[in-house]
C-alpha cells in the first residue's frame, strides 16, 4: 500500500521464516519498490532500525533476526527463481547486499513454492537457485508430501531447539562468490597485522585465523569476546585491511569479510570456530561461512589445516563447531584435489503469512 500523500511504500504482502539458525522477512520482488532508495526506507521502517532494540519494528535487536530474502521467477535456463539477500543492520540506517546468506537461503525454496513460482514435483522437490548476491546456483531438495511444503520432520540443527523437515543444499562453482577467486590474494596464508590468515571465499568472504594468534582461547563465550576490546581492535584492523587484500574495498561499512577464530575441536568435530559478524560474536555460524571454514582446513597451508581434524575420505564430512552446537559440511574433493561440490543440510519453518507495515 502506497501514501499517496508522500508517494511512499506503507505495507507489502511479506512471509515471514526462520531460515536455519536466522529468521526474517521474505517478499516477492513485485511487492517491493523497484527504486533501491525507496525499497530500503521501506525495510528500515519495517525492521525498526535504526535502533538497538529494533523496539518499532518487526526485527529481533540481532543480526541473525533482521534478515530479507527477495525472490523473483527467474529466466535464467536451468533456475526456477532468482533470490536476493538483504541484510538491515540493527542499529544503523544501512540495507546492505554485500553478501549472501545460506541460513536465509534455506527458506526461499518453500517460500517460492507457497508462492507459486515452483510447481511441486512428488514428495521431494528441486528448487534451483540463483544467488544473485554470489552470482552462483544453489540446488534446494524440500520434502513436498500431499502437494505442499512439508515442515514438520525429524530433522534437528544446532541453534534451532525444534526438529523439522529437512532442507538438503548444495552450492556448486560458489568459489570466489565476492571476491572473484577462490582465494583472492592468491595465497593459501597471508601475513595480516602480523598475524597469519587465510582470506578466502567459498561461498561467503571469510578471515580465518588461529584464536591463539590474537590472544585468546576460541572456547570463550561470545559475549566474552565482545567485551575483550583489545581482541574487536585488533580484528577490525586485520577485517579492513583483509577487505583490501580480497578485492572488497574499504569495508568499513559491510557486512563482510567476516572473521573466524579458529581452535581445536572440543567435541569430535573438525575445528571449533568463534565468528564475527563484522564485530558481533555470532552464537553459531552460518551456512556459507561453515563453507568457506571447511575449505579453509582442507587447505594444506592454511593455518586452521594445523589444527584441524580433517577426514582421510574422499567426501569428507566436515563437523564444524560452533557455540550452540556444529554444523556438518560435505566437501566432495575431485580427482584434481580441488573442491567439486559442497552441500549442508537446515531445515526452515514458515512463522507468519500477512502484511507487514512500515
Amino acid at each position: 500500500m502506497f501514501d499517496e500523500s508522500t508517494g511512499e511504500l506503507r505495507s507489502a504482502k511479506c512471509m515471514w521464516m526462520r531460515g536455519g539458525t536466522s529468521k526474517g522477512a521474505y517478499f516477492l520482488a513485485q511487492d517491493l519498490p523497484s527504486n533501491i532508495i525507496e525499497r530500503d526506507l521501506f525495510l528500515l521502517a519495517m525492521m525498526g532500525s535504526p535502533d538497538h532494540r529494533q523496539i518499532d519494528g518487526m526485527g529481533g535487536a540481532n543480526p541473525l533476526t533482521s534478515k530479507v530474502a527477495i525472490v523473483e521467477k527467474s529466466d535464467r535456463d536451468g533456475v526456477d527463481v532468482n533470490y536476493l539477500f538483504l541484510q538491515v543492520m540493527v542499529d544503523k540506517a544501512i540495507v546492505s547486499d554485500a553478501q549472501n546468506c545460506g541460513n536465509i537461503l534455506a527458506g526461499v525454496g518453500p517460500f517460492a513454492i507457497e508462492r507459486g513460482l515452483v510447481i511441486v514435483q512428488g514428495d521431494e522437490t528441486l528448487v534451483h537457485i540463483y544467488m544473485e548476491n554470489a552470482g552462483q546456483i544453489a540446488v534446494e531438495k524440500i520434502i513436498t508430501k500431499d502437494g505442499e511444503v512439508s515442515y514438520v520432520g525429524s530433522t534437528k540443527i544446532d541453534g534451532v531447539p525444534n526438529a523439522a523437515s529437512p532442507i538438503v543444499l548444495s552450492f556448486k562453482d560458489s568459489a570466489g562468490s565476492a571476491c572473484g577467486a577462490l582465494l583472492p590474494t592468491g595465497n593459501e596464508v597471508d601475513i595480516v597485522e602480523g598475524v597469519a590468515v587465510t582470506c578466502i571465499d567459498n561461498g561467503m568472504p571469510v578471515v580465518v585465523l588461529l584464536a591463539s594468534d590474537v590472544g585468546v582461547d576460541g572456547t570463550e563465550s561470545c559475549e566474552t569476546l565482545e567485551q575483550n576490546k583489545a581482541l574487536r581492535h585488533i580484528l577490525e584492523n586485520i577485517r579492513l585491511k583483509a577487505g583490501m587484500l580480497m578485492n572488497l574495498g574499504d569495508v568499513t561499512n559491510k557486512t563482510v569479510p567476516k572473521i573466524s577464530l579458529v581452535s581445536p575441536a572440543k567435541c569430535g568435530g573438525v575445528i571449533s570456530t568463534r565468528t564475527f559478524i563484522p564485530h558481533h560474536c555470532h552464537s553459531s555460524i552460518g551456512v556459507l561461512g561453515a563453507v568457506s571454514v571447511a575449505t579453509a582446513c582442507a587447505l594444506g597451508n592454511s593455518p586452521a589445516n594445523e589444527i584441524a581434524n580433517i577426514p582421510a575420505d574422499k567426501v569428507k564430512r566436515m563437523s564444524i563447531e560452533h557455540p550452540t552446537g556444529e554444523m556438518t559440511v560435505v566437501l566432495e574433493i575431485g580427482d584434481d584435489g580441488k573442491i567439486d561440490n559442497a552441500a549442508i543440510l537446515r531445515t526452515a519453518r514458515k512463522l507468519f503469512d500477512g502484511v507487514v507495515f512500515a
